[in-house]
């Protein structure tokens, strides 16, 4: 899931004068350069299959939303690496998922190239059973 190009291409900022975001999955900015262009990726559910079947297991949902995630980048020809901004949606929020959360970040991103990253706690989402959406904007630097 690492990316030699984006990593040279962005550039993450963590002000010292704010809290330090990385336990918690994330940096407080990325700049990208204006040679390129940004991907816009619609919001990924915990969807399993063709079929969206959604697991009852929060953890599981998290596992197969990042999963889908990577391969609407990889259509692009882009890694996690490359994401600039998700926004994650948590159904009824609490420590436990958030700890469930910053666990899977913590794996799929390298904790120096974390994406800046908004959570907003929810009541519901668009289909029954969803407990987690994340979106993200991706920056595909241009080719030489």
């Amino acid at each position: 899931m690492k990316n030699s190009t984006a990593r040279n291409a962005l550039n993450h900022h963590n002000p010292a004068a704010l809290f330090n975001p990385t336990p918690f999955g994330f940096c407080h900015s990325v700049a990208a350069p204006n040679s390129g262009e940004l991907v816009f990726i619609s919001g990924q559910s915990g969807g399993e299959d063709l079929e969206h079947t959604l697991s009852h297991d929060f953890s599981r949902q998290v596992e197969f939303a990042l999963k889908n995630l990577g391969i609407a980048l990889a259509e692009h020809g882009l890694q996690f690496e490359n994401i600039v901004k998700i926004t994650v949606l948590i159904v009824d929020h609490n420590a436990d998922k958030l700890a469930i959360w910053s666990d899977a970040v913590s794996r799929t991103w390298d904790p120096a190239h974390l994406p800046a990253s908004t959570l907003i706690p929810v009541p519901a989402l668009a289909l029954e059973g969803m407990q987690i959406e994340v979106d993200a904007i991706a920056f595909k630097a241009a080719t030489e």
